[in-house]
């Protein structure tokens, strides 16, 4: 069965094709559909982003659809940057600049009031208009300053308190079993399994 993974971010894409190993799926992303309109995520919340974005990239390809909206959310900021995670710096901002505008907004808080999570809702839609959808989160802390080459996104500012690291600075293996993401998708697992009968 194919599925349409509903972005053009290959770390996304990667991460996605990691956790759902094992499914007898075959893998399509945007960049098989060339001509896919930009879906603008004006929801006011993950789900109401997540949902949209399946639900159009279904009924265009006639294909199921994957997408996922994640971020995160710093409880000092009351809950922000949250929907706006990857445009929090502006419109294409870099993850460096994000990264950079959450440690300036941070830069007076002690590390014990930085606590965040990172929030990731998947939504699955079949071409007809059903839609299911699954929620991970991952507590933590944010850091006072940058660690870890790896992941990305907000992973080398977000310290994951079991493990006294950054995302980026653990494996990808650890941040597949532990990540908000991979929590979301494990519960969806069951779901793309019914959908494969």
């Amino acid at each position: 069965m194919e599925i349409v993974l509903a972005t053009r971010n290959q770390n996304k894409v990667k991460e996605l094709k990691a956790i759902l190993k094992g499914l007898n799926l075959k893998f399509l992303t945007l960049q098989d559909f060339p001509d896919m309109p930009d879906i603008v995520e004006d929801g006011k919340t993950f789900e109401e982003n997540a949902v949209k974005k399946a639900k159009e990239i279904a009924r265009i390809t006639g294909k199921i659809a994957l997408a996922d909206d994640s971020g995160i959310e710093v409880q000092a900021l009351n809950n922000a940057p949250g929907v706006y995670s990857a445009r929090f710096a502006g419109e294409k901002a870099a993850d460096s600049a994000n990264n950079k505008k959450l440690l300036g907004l941070l830069k007076d808080i002690p590390l014990k009031k930085r606590k965040a999570r990172f929030v990731c809702v998947i939504a699955i839609a079949e071409p007809e208009g059903r839609v299911y959808t699954t929620e991970g989160e991952l507590k933590g802390v944010i850091a006072l300053k940058f660690a870890g080459k790896r992941g990305f996104g907000y992973d080398p500012l977000f310290i994951v308190p079991r493990y006294k690291k950054t995302v980026a600075q653990l494996s990808a293996g650890v941040k597949n079993r532990i990540s908000h993401r991979s929590k979301a998708l494990r519960k969806s697992k069951g779901i793309l399994k019914q959908l494969l009968n």
